[in-house]
């Protein structure tokens, strides 16, 4: 059965691609071009939000300043993001910016810094308001100052969607929002920048692609567009993942990594997320240490094994260079969970959930979280199949 029957003909879909990417190697050398449209626009001072380490180590800093000093736009440098930012992070990079004066927003980063300058930029146009209160959907948001993202791993596609998302401590939720204003104005997908990336972070960051093309093929929403932008995701994952691994320099594998985590994250802007994604903020709420990408792996193949009697034309046809052999019936189910667990394990991404710190008494918490999460009940509900919380503890419980 091809996946093509699993389509609705009927549900009108918006293709969207919303920003404006670089991709290749020397697409940083696109500063000068950027900085020169900022300054068009009459953008004169910016702020720079980013991690502690990587906006330096990869180079990418000394082409940003430069580019902006050449055409006179004044920057300041925010540089305290961490893994999974939290919302009192993207508060002070607002108030500094705010004294600043900037007007724009450049991320440089992987997802979580591009996630918190969109919040920066949203907030930009706020002043009244807190990142908090943005991601507990207080805000009637329309507009944001405009960004620009400049993208260090191949993995969230935030450069090229309208999504972001940031922790709120003390209650453990991850909410996600999605607003056309934090479009980023350009990003940049330059291959060289991202060689440094450690063999962990290459494989979790990869992982975080499939599971954001695995999702958006499958929701009720999905399209072809969403499909076959996912079908060539898993293609390219299982043919250069490989070979990033063994020799990180690999410019090639890099660019078809970074290519592929663009149009997985078209692809998702498009047919929109479910449950691994659902489930794995609660994971995150909890651990801030953890690993997005290692979070989504764990969950992936009871997730797979859920959907799978809804979805296995699609499926079957997506997993075929990593599960060969499925015909999408109902029944093997179980076969391309196995299937998935199995290439998980083959690129070094074994972990069940006992082996990221969880034991089976914190499933009802985190079945709490994923429906009292702001803005995660929009996720579930585009799930193929029922998604009440029996289904979702099934879920968490199948992965130990």
């Amino acid at each position: 059965m091809s996946w093509e029957s699993k389509i609705d003909v009927h549900n009108v879909s918006t293709i969207i691609c919303g920003s404006n990417v670089f991709l290749g190697v020397g697409a940083i050398k696109k500063m000068d071009f950027i900085a020169e449209q900022l300054k068009v626009r009459g953008i004169d001072s910016v702020i720079a939000i980013t991690g502690k380490a990587a906006y330096t180590k990869t180079g990418a800093w000394d082409y940003v300043t430069k580019a902006l000093e050449s055409k006179g736009i004044r920057y300041v440098l925010y540089n305290k993001v961490q893994p999974n930012p939290e919302t009192q992070q993207v508060d002070e990079a607002v108030k500094m910016a705010r004294e600043a004066g900037a007007k724009a927003v450049i991320a440089i980063g992987g997802g979580s810094p591009i996630d918190a300058g969109k919040s920066a930029a949203i907030l930009l146009e706020y002043p009244n308001n807190t990142c908090q209160e943005l991601f507990e959907m207080k805000i009637d948001v329309k507009k944001a100052a405009p960004i620009i993202a400049i993208n260090l791993t191949h993995g969230t596609g935030s450069e090229a969607n309208r999504f972001a998302v940031v922790t709120i401590p003390g209650k453990n939720y991850k909410p996600p929002i999605a607003y056309d204003c934090i479009y980023p104005l350009y990003s940049i997908d330059d291959p060289a920048l991202m060689t440094g990336l450690p063999a962990d972070q290459t494989r979790f960051v990869s992982v975080d692609a499939v599971n954001h093309v695995v999702e958006a093929a499958t929701t009720v929403l999905n399209n072809p567009f969403s499909v076959t932008l996912g079908k060539e995701v898993v293609r390219l994952v299982a043919k250069y993942l490989p070979d990033a691994l063994k020799n990180p320099n690999d410019l090639k594998a890099r660019y078809f990594l970074t290519y592929a985590a663009m149009i997985a994250g078209t692809s998702f802007d498009n047919g929109l997320l479910h449950f691994t994604h659902a489930l794995e903020h609660p994971l995150c709420g909890i651990k801030t240490e953890l690993a997005h990408g290692l979070g989504l792996a764990v969950l992936l193949p009871a997730v797979v094994k859920a959907i799978y009697p809804a979805s296995g034309p699609i499926l079957a046809d997506m997993f075929s260079p990593i599960v060969p052999g499925l015909n999408g019936s109902e029944g093997e189910a179980d076969k391309a969970a196995e299937g998935v667990q199995a290439w998980l394990k083959s690129v070094g991404v074994p972990e069940k959930m006992g082996d990221i710190g969880f034991k089976k008494s914190d499933v009802p918490k985190l079945v709490q979280l994923a429906f009292e999460t702001p803005g995660l009940q929009g996720l579930l509900n585009c799930a193929p199949v029922a998604s009440g919380k029996d289904v979702v503890e099934k879920i968490y419980t199948d992965s130990f």
